[in-house]
């Protein structure tokens, strides 16, 4: 493994942040505003999925029960 000093590890570190790409305010908002939506909308689904298999396991017990 090769050793690097610690002025050139520096150095590259700051290269490399210089390359990021960061998001703008509009992108940020926009993208939190869609995994709210998201969560609310698979919350629902799995509300709704819930109550479906609740429905059917109560009618087996009380048939069966």
């Amino acid at each position: 493994m090769a050793t690097t000093n610690p002025l050139q590890f520096i150095q590259q570190v700051r290269s490399e942040v210089a390359k990021v790409v960061w998001p703008t305010r509009r992108e940020v908002f926009l993208t939190t505003v869609m995994v709210f939506i998201l969560a609310a909308l698979t919350a629902v689904f799995f509300a709704l999925v819930d109550i479906v298999i609740r429905g059917g396991l109560e009618m087996v017990l009380t048939t069966f029960g």
